[in-house]
């Protein structure tokens, strides 16, 4: 046990590092409203991580901006709409489908489409080509190869 002292040190520093927002609201619904916004905001740095997830300055910086709006009496949609005309409607993770945003939501679609086009033709080219004729010499000596490698 002569190293015991290091794990403890280990922990330590670990939890060091750990910072935890902690944010006081007027009410609870001011709390609530917060964290589905924070779930419901993607962060632009990540973009695979909501504000809540994600430890980007970036997102700390909207989590700030977000708590002020709330704590200043912002609602949902307000902070919502400031948010996109900032950010744009990438920063919703959910983006309203529109014009500028149709092939966002078409995009799979059309990408699954085409490599089923691309799969059926692969399919098709195929069937149409006939597998070789083989002679009757041909099939004699495949066989006596076959015979050969089992004995």
């Amino acid at each position: 046990m002569r190293y015991g002292w290091l794990l403890p040190l280990l922990l330590l520093s670990v939890s060091a590092f750990a910072r935890i927002e902690v944010h006081s609201f007027d009410s609870p619904e001011q709390e609530a409203t917060y964290k589905e916004l924070i779930d419901e905001l993607r962060c632009l740095v990540c973009q695979n991580q909501n504000l809540a997830d994600s430890n980007a300055d970036l997102a700390k910086d909207l989590r700030r901006q977000t708590y002020e709006m709330i704590k200043g009496g912002a609602g949902k949609q307000d902070v919502i709409d400031y948010m996109v005309q900032r950010y744009g409607d990438f920063v919703l993770y959910r983006p309203p489908l529109k014009r500028s945003t149709l092939l966002l939501w078409a995009g799979p679609f059309i990408i699954l489409g085409i490599g089923v086009l691309v799969l059926m033709q692969y399919i098709r080219r195929r069937r149409r080509e006939a597998p070789p004729n083989l002679s009757r010499e041909d099939h004699e000596r495949a066989s006596q190869l076959l015979n050969d490698k089992k004995s």
